[in-house]
């Protein structure tokens, strides 16, 4: 309706586009063959009482076969988009070079198995089959994703691009030949720029395969002129001599929700089509958004309720990116006169935003103009900080915790839903969550565990959280997007500078702390976490959002640490400050530029951002820190200079892969040689299944023996328990506090 001339099918997945990917190759590992539909689906995304692992393969179980045209997804999409609605889309696939990279070996595969040398030809021979039976759906163009090409292609990678498209144009040709209908392939890339791949992998190895090419210009502003990007784009298709070539510049970003600068875009795009673009082979110049749109929420249109009329004025969702796409293709077609009063109001949204007082905040440039090399770092080293915390903790070997979060019941989102809805008096509300907090702090009493949390249970979400409650945060009512699997998150804006008004968790967690003599953590998120998962300023660089972040948590871990616990309040005896403090940053990892020469730079900022944050308390407080679900390799020297009291890690959800990455206690191992604590979850919390006490035990003695002292050995599970049942979580933390018994003795 809105007008685009191009309209994909096949980009929305239940879980994710790679599990998609395997179901529609047939590429099921055998344990899961027995199942069928969607059972199957999910049990191969999240398993079913069963170790889960991503997309694996074996060289003896995995096969490559076209699934049956009633499970296959591309297929089944494209023909309901045609028959019921009378659209011929664009179906969307997942390129096989970026399907095998992003999938691994299974546990049980041979040391020496090769997937490129095992796989690769097959992987390919199944996606010519499905691009000709879509060409025989009656599709016209196909879009494949490939965004591993802008990864730094070289060695098995680079030789795997160029053997697989070979392979495809010899197999497309034969096809052709035989009377097959093969739609045109247009590879996509997107979140950084080909650079040296474009010369060196796209033009010899698939731009004489396909017939057009989507690359990405606005994740490149930092480092890349676009429109020098876009002329080397072209040039590469004018000296491989090919006609009717089609050219996507993403020029609306498909990642963050601010509105398009269209002038701007429109000024790259003339700057584009001033070359001669016939004479170079280029038949088509197509508007596109930077990547799907999966990414961005679905439209301002329901946020009609919000308050914040001037921030919702200066964003644009998904249906308003597609807008902005056809407006920008109207006044290239047109001339801008066409849409001269669209660009006028979007000059004027523009400005609005560049000239708002909300902005800038004095008071916090001033602060952070102030920071000085002695504020990221604590006041001693590492060793003499144990020694301190020992004799105040007093905790026994292998001392047991969780990661934050306990269940978060039907009846806690009920009564958070009725108190933003104003049906719920604020007072009424907190009382019931000082109840739950009771509840959560006795569970835990009576689990054995050593140091407590208070359970989370005033949060929606750990960065909405804290983001409601800094300046410079904006939020919306329905701006929703997928998380991971069929989870959905609601991200906050940082829209300015950010600072903190007032202390954000200091009454709960002294609350909580009144309730046991036992430790209880104060529970943070931290500043490169609250920044990767919210939707960000791009009027400043990265690094300067996280810096305002770091001192805003700065403040409340301060504010943590100095509070008193009235003694006078809850059981005799309990402690009278909070000496342990957990700063998460699951997201460190998730930062990294998808270039390695780019990674000590944003790596530099962002551990100083955490040691900011972190390293303005006094020795005797035990600074936390928690990640999860990453390559914690390609980071482990920055995890080290975090220089956190203790690590807690995921671990058991990759079946210790994490830890001891080349199956040994060491080599790899991230924790090979790690100075400080660390405590390697014992069992994942993304599934209900709940390891036996040989399973956890098993864990905890590799554990022990890769970090080389039993004493700096603590025992968590992977993650926060806020999507478990109660019953599992009870069994579950009583099997691990028994593992911890029994490895005390």
């Amino acid at each position: 309706d809105a007008g685009l001339d191009y309209i994909p099918s096949n980009d929305f997945s239940l879980y994710d586009q790679v599990l998609d990917a395997a179901v529609a190759y047939g590429a099921i590992p055998a344990r899961y063959k027995s199942l069928e539909g969607l059972t199957q689906y999910f049990a191969m995304a999240r398993g079913i009482q069963q170790k889960d692992v991503p997309v694996s393969l074996h060289p003896e179980t995995t096969t490559f076969e076209l699934a049956p045209a009633d499970r296959l997804k591309p297929l089944q999409h494209f023909l309901e988009a045609k028959n019921e609605l009378g659209i011929v889309t664009r179906p969307v696939l997942l390129g096989p070079v970026t399907f095998l990279e992003l999938s691994r070996a299974s546990r049980d595969a041979p040391v020496d198995f090769n997937k490129w040398a095992t796989f690769l030809n097959a992987a390919v021979g199944v996606f010519a089959d499905l691009l000709a039976t879509l060409g025989e759906a009656g599709a016209e163009t196909v879009q494949v994703d490939e965004p591993c090409l802008v990864l730094d292609v070289s060695g098995p990678l680079k030789t795997a691009y160029t053997d697989a498209y070979t392979l495809l144009g010899s197999i497309l040709a034969n096809k052709r030949a035989s009377g097959a209908t093969i739609p045109k392939l247009v590879v996509t890339t997107y979140f950084e720029a080909l650079r040296e791949n474009l010369t060196d992998v796209f033009a010899p190895a698939i731009l004489p395969v396909v017939d057009g090419i989507h690359v990405d210009l606005i994740r490149t502003l930092e480092s890349l002129d676009p429109v020098a990007y876009a002329k080397d784009v072209v040039a590469a298709v004018a000296a491989a001599g090919r006609q009717g070539f089609s050219i996507s510049l993403g020029v609306v970003d498909g990642r963050n929700v601010w509105k398009t600068d269209l002038a701007r875009a429109i000024g790259w795009l003339d700057a584009v089509r001033a070359l001669d673009l016939t004479a170079a082979g280029v038949a088509e110049l197509v508007v596109a958004s930077s990547c799907s749109l999966l990414h961005s929420p679905h439209s301002t249109e329901a946020e009609k309720n919000n308050k914040d009329k001037e921030l919702v004025s200066w964003l644009a969702f998904a249906v308003q990116k597609v807008h902005e796409i056809v407006t920008i293709t109207t006044a290239l077609r047109d001339g801008p006169t066409a849409v001269a009063a669209a660009l006028a109001d979007n000059a004027a949204s523009i400005e609005s935003r560049k000239t708002s007082k909300r902005i800038h905040n004095a008071t916090v440039a001033a602060r952070v103009a102030a920071v000085t090399r002695d504020m990221y770092a604590r006041k001693s080293p590492y060793p003499t900080r144990q020694q301190v915390q020992a004799a105040a903790l007093g905790l026994p070997a292998f001392p047991t915790t969780t990661i934050g979060s306990f269940p978060q019941t039907a009846s806690l989102r009920k009564i958070r839903a009725q108190n933003r809805a104003g049906s719920l008096a604020t007072e009424e509300y907190e009382r019931l969550l000082r109840e739950e907090i009771q509840l959560v702090v006795g569970e835990q009493e009576a689990l054995g565990l050593d140091v407590l949390v208070h359970g989370e249970p005033e949060r929606n979400d750990m960065v909405e959280y804290f983001g409601e409650l800094l300046d410079g945060y904006g939020f919306t009512a329905n701006g929703w997007v997928q998380s991971y699997g069929s989870r959905g998150v609601k991200p906050p804006i940082i829209y300015g500078d950010v600072s903190r008004p007032e202390p954000m968790t200091v009454r709960w967690s002294t609350y909580a702390q009144t309730l046991s003599t036992k430790p209880v953590k104060g529970m943070l998120t931290g500043p490169i976490t609250m920044l990767c998962w919210s939707f960000v300023r791009d009027d400043q660089p990265r690094s300067a959002t996280a810096q305002q972040l770091a001192l805003a948590i700065r403040d409340e871990v301060v504010d943590l640490a100095e509070a008193v616990v009235p003694p006078e309040l809850g059981v005799p005896g309990h402690p009278t400050r909070i000496r342990a403090i957990q700063i998460d940053e699951p997201a460190l990892r998730e930062g990294l530029p998808l270039r390695r020469r780019l990674w000590q730079i944003y790596l530099d900022w962002a551990v100083d951002a955490f040691r900011l944050a972190s390293s303005g308390v006094a020795d005797d407080v035990q600074i936390h820190s928690h990640m999860c679900y990453a390559e914690f390799q390609d980071i482990r020297d920055a995890i080290v200079a975090l220089d956190c009291d203790v690590l807690s890690i995921e671990n058991a959800k990759n079946d210790m892969q994490t830890v001891l990455a080349d199956g040994t206690a060491g080599g790899d191992s991230v924790l090979a040689g790690y100075p400080n604590e660390v405590g390697p979850g014992l069992f994942d919390i993304h599934t209900s299944r709940v390891p036996p006490q040989t399973e956890m035990a098993a864990r905890l003695a590799a554990v022990a023996a890769a970090v080389g002292d039993p004493r700096r050995v603590w025992v968590n599970p992977d993650c926060g328990l806020k999507t478990r049942q109660w019953k599992e979580t009870r069994e579950a933390l009583s099997t691990m506090v028994a593992v911890a018994v029994a490895a005390r003795s």
